[in-house]
């Protein structure tokens, strides 16, 4: 099996949850970002968890989730989802994220670390609108993620040299690439193409979970760009507070699609960011997110 064909596995294996009770359901974690859960993994894993009490095969066209604790890697999140309507076409479902809190001496303390709403309803014929696709150089013109690493890779601490080297789920190629170690403030707009390529024929709610796990790729970052800093910078805070999410069209994982990403605003130590997901001159999917985005400078 080859290093790219074992990742496929991981997500596969991170979007294949085990009933525990009716509408209940247990999600394994994995480090994909450090000791915290990854924001993707759980609105992956909670898309899951929701389409499996369908009573029929129905696409999610939105989602509205709150990240309301960090997560722990070292254990399992439990979803627990209510079916709150299921109608001719449309049905309404409420996940709830949970883990146990181990407390030396006391029973486990369950915490809730994520809400969503989500509703689904069948792909269907209507009017039709969409905006023209962004234009930017085509995939095959540019460097992946993993490649531009190397450029950076000697300017990062010794301690973080492993974990930034570490090769992505997904296949990512920056349209323009930012330095992650010193970057320059810039106008809060950038995009990238990707991918799951090897990913295969998965019904519609994988490739949907998959696509709520790649959009939590760089978009909580695109906030921070205007003050030129990253998530390497010294003091910084920063974590997803809110995200939804519109399913316009279909598509398909396996072959490019391009991230479109901008924020209008930050305030009050937070960023609100936007994208859209194109693929072949389409718009299949329309992202939001707010992130907490706090900055501490030391003290001289």
């Amino acid at each position: 099996m080859s290093d790219y064909s074992q990742l496929i596995g991981e997500l596969l294996a991170t979007v294949a949850l085990i009933e525990v009770s009716p509408d209940v359901f247990e999600g394994k974690s994995h480090d994909y970002v450090g000791a915290r859960i990854f924001g993707g993994q759980v609105l992956a894993q909670a898309i899951m968890a929701a389409a499996h009490t369908l009573d029929e095969d129905k696409p999610c066209h939105s989602l509205h989730g709150y990240f309301l604790r960090g997560g722990d890697i070292n254990q399992p999140v439990i979803y627990q989802v209510r079916r709150l309507r299921d109608g001719r076409s449309l049905s309404a479902r409420e996940v709830t994220a949970i883990q146990y809190k181990q407390v030396r001496g006391k029973p486990p303390v369950e915490q809730v670390i994520f809400s969503m709403i989500a509703s689904f309803s069948p792909m269907e014929e209507g009017l039709e609108y969409q905006e023209d696709m962004p234009v930017y150089p085509p995939p095959e013109d540019l460097l992946a993620e993993q490649d531009l690493k190397e450029d950076y890779v000697g300017k990062v601490p010794e301690a973080l040299k492993s974990r930034f080297m570490r090769r992505r789920h997904v296949e990512i190629k920056p349209v323009k690439p930012r330095d992650p170690i010193h970057p320059a403030p810039m106008k809060p707009k950038q995009a990238n193409w990707l991918r799951i390529r090897e990913l295969g024929n998965q019904p519609v709610a994988i490739q949907q979970a998959l696509l709520a796990f790649s959009s939590d790729f760089y978009l909580v970052g695109t906030g921070l760009m205007s003050h030129g800093i990253s998530f390497m910078t010294s003091g910084l805070q920063a974590a997803s507070i809110d995200h939804s999410m519109h399913f316009h069209r279909h598509f398909d994982l396996n072959d490019w699609l391009l991230y479109d990403m901008w924020s209008d605003t930050t305030s009050n130590a937070m960023g609100l960011n936007h994208g859209q997901f194109w693929q072949d001159g389409k718009l299949v999917a329309t992202v939001q997110q707010e992130g907490l985005m706090r900055l501490r400078v030391p003290k001289s």
